[in-house]
């Protein structure tokens, strides 16, 4: 990163390089959660809900890539290896064990809350102090709210759908 890059940051930048990396791998971690429930997913309304994970999956994945760069500007190293995505993560991962549509959303949604949390957070940390962590933060937020509020509505019309089948 260059020097004056580096300067501007008013905040230790050490813990910085901590929380981003948590971060980078809940983003790995969601990305796969996303990609593998698309595979996986049955049941009602299968399709519009392997459409939705398979988008998300590409948001975090680009998530992850914009994290990258911005550990590295900041003299950082994302994390190396996969085996250690669990380690450092926040929000973790939730096996989709269960392929029922409902169970994948249920999953993805608790995920997406998680992933508000931490970007709130993270913002309130550098909303003063690094304009452009600042900046990445409320950029990924903004994903993670709309990703939430569409996990939530495909559950709602699932819901519809299934109570809709029962009477």
């Amino acid at each position: 990163m260059g020097t004056k890059g580096r300067e501007i940051v008013g905040t230790d930048v050490k813990a910085l390089l901590t929380e981003l990396n948590r971060a980078y791998a809940d983003e790995w971690l969601a990305y796969y959660q996303y990609w593998l429930g698309a595979k996986l997913a049955k049941g009602p309304m299968k399709d519009a809900v392997m459409a939705e994970l398979t988008q998300h999956a590409a948001d975090e994945l680009r998530h992850a890539d914009m994290l990258a760069l911005r550990i590295i500007q900041l003299g950082g190293t994302p994390v190396l290896s996969p085996a250690d995505w669990l380690k450092e993560s926040g929000c973790g991962y939730d096996v989709p064990a269960d392929p029922n549509v409902a169970t994948l959303l249920d999953q993805n949604i608790g995920g997406e809350q998680c992933a508000i949390v931490t970007y709130q957070k993270l913002i309130q940390k550098t909303q003063t102090t690094d304009p452009v962590t600042y900046n990445l933060a409320v950029q990924i937020l903004s994903d993670e709210v709309e990703h939430e509020e569409d996990l939530q509505a495909l559950k709602e019309d699932l819901e519809i759908l299934m109570a809709q089948h029962r009477g």
